[in-house]
């Protein structure tokens, strides 16, 4: 009797994926800061309060990694940086406006 050998593909989930490049504790409220017109370092860090300098800079660079912001810098003194949403930042801010919506139905749910 001939024992066949399970080929096994890598599967990649999507919604994994998705659901890894947004943890973080600030990646939302970053994102957030930029929809609102905020782009600057300075201004996440008073827009979202506890965040450590060293959190925030470590989670800018994820998400321009994985594509979701750009970051310009400004040949000036003093040195001047600013975040943009790429395109695919902007269709997660879409995605976050659904999942508020879904947010407000859950609290009404639950009253």
């Amino acid at each position: 009797m001939k024992t066949e050998e399970r080929i096994t593909e890598n599967k990649i989930c999507p919604l994994e994926i998705a659901v890894n490049t947004i943890s973080g504790k600030w990646k939302i409220p970053i994102v957030w800061q930029i929809n609102e017109g905020k782009k600057r370092p300075s201004e996440f860090l008073k827009g979202i309060g506890k965040v450590d300098r060293r959190v925030l800079n470590k989670q800018l660079s994820e998400m321009i990694e994985d594509g979701i912001l750009t970051k310009e810098s400004f040949n000036e003194l003093p040195p001047r940086v600013e975040y943009s949403l790429t395109e695919i930042g902007g269709k997660l801010v879409e995605i976050l406006w659904q999942l508020n919506d879904w947010g407000k139905v859950l609290i009404l749910e639950k009253e």
